[in-house]
């Protein structure tokens, strides 16, 4: 990892795929992370493709200038490079994190047909930039997922130029991308969503876990 700046914002990367790892966010070769370490000239540093996130070292990252391209021809980028290039275009964003989580899998499957998830009047919603009140509705929009991820990443544009105010974007049946200013306020975003769809999870499957417990009641009394 050459330059400082690079060197720097792996480190920062680096823990960041360790606590996403034990949060089980990112497990096996899942998930991928990146962060513009310079934007004159533009250094974008990201995952290696297949990096194992809990346990990421400088060799598991690699810099790609404002074309995509790498200096060392032995890595491959991450094969959804595209869609973070795209982000990063479209928001300004500074970093963009990539997780893959078991809520986050069945949520975007569970709403796709709706096109995506509106999550509204949680407390946890102000942990999202520029939002002030827990009345916010923030619209999570779900995209189809696509192993043609030149296409998808055009999909990701369309739905950011029509929805300028969102913090993140779901792939069904595959996991959450969000982004930030910075590594810290893109860590901040996947955290405050990770929470929000483990407590809807458990939300749809309540209902079914208070009626069996209703009937245990009934049985036992």
């Amino acid at each position: 990892m050459e330059g400082d700046a690079c060197a720097g914002v792996a480190r920062q990367l680096i823990a960041v795929g360790r606590v996403f790892y034990s949060r089980n966010w990112v497990l096996g070769s899942s998930g991928n992370f990146s962060a513009i370490a310079s934007r004159e000239p533009f250094r974008l540093v990201i995952t290696a493709s297949g990096a194992q996130k809990g346990a990421l070292s400088a060799r598991d990252f690699l810099q790609l200038d404002q074309d995509g391209e790498t200096p060392d021809a032995s890595q491959q980028p991450s094969a959804e490079t595209a869609i973070h290039r795209a982000i990063i275009a479209e928001r300004g964003a500074g970093a963009v994190l990539h997780t893959h989580s078991v809520w986050a899998t069945i949520l975007s499957d569970a709403y796709a047909a709706s096109g995506g998830l509106a999550i509204e009047g949680f407390e946890m919603l102000k942990g999202l930039s520029q939002v002030r009140t827990h009345q916010h509705l923030e619209w999570l929009p779900i995209l189809e997922n696509s192993q043609d991820y030149v296409a998808l990443s055009r999909q990701v544009s369309q739905v950011l130029r029509g929805k300028p105010r969102v913090h993140g974007v779901l792939l069904r049946r595959h996991g959450l991308y969000a982004w930030g200013e910075d590594i810290h306020e893109a860590k901040r975003h996947v955290e405050v969503f990770e929470f929000l769809f483990e407590v809807l999870g458990h939300q749809l499957s309540l209902p079914k876990t208070l009626e069996r417990h209703s009937r245990g009641n009934s049985f036992h009394s």
